[in-house]
């Protein structure tokens, strides 16, 4: 089961990450009007890959560990649930506290809703029972 979690969480890290990309790249960089983040140059974008790959660590591990049957169903339940509420907390807590415009912060919600949904079904297919565990069952 360890080969199976370790590829879930580099496919579920590639995934989280190419999302991400997309979502602050592609769909909000003409909404990024006003300096949200960083000067380019002032970016660590190893510390970026870093918290995501914790991030997906996570993820995969708690499924990995305490969701019981593993599915792909199970997989999206859990991914729908850590998305909506760190989304929640990402986009709307930022827009409690920062100067951003809604869309902004309801992009940042519904993104990371979509990341972690793709990180659940990444992992419902890739983890699965262990044999012995999945013929008692």
């Amino acid at each position: 089961m360890l080969k199976r979690v370790i590829l879930a969480i580099v496919a579920a890290f590639v995934a989280f990450t190419v999302l991400s990309m997309l979502m602050h790249g592609v769909i909000l960089s003409k909404s990024y009007g006003t300096p949200v983040f960083r000067p380019e140059t002032e970016m660590s974008i190893g510390l970026a890959l870093a918290v995501n790959l914790v991030v997906v660590w996570a993820f995969v591990l708690v499924y990995a560990r305490y969701v019981q049957p593993k599915s792909v169903l199970a997989g999206l339940g859990m991914g729908t649930l850590w998305g909506i509420a760190s989304g929640v907390s990402m986009g709307m807590g930022s827009f409690s506290a920062m100067a951003i415009e809604f869309n902004i912060a309801l992009t940042w919600c519904l993104g990371t809703l979509v990341q972690f949904v793709a990180v659940g079904l990444i992992a419902g297919l890739i983890v699965k029972q262990p044999a012995a565990e999945a013929a008692a069952a």
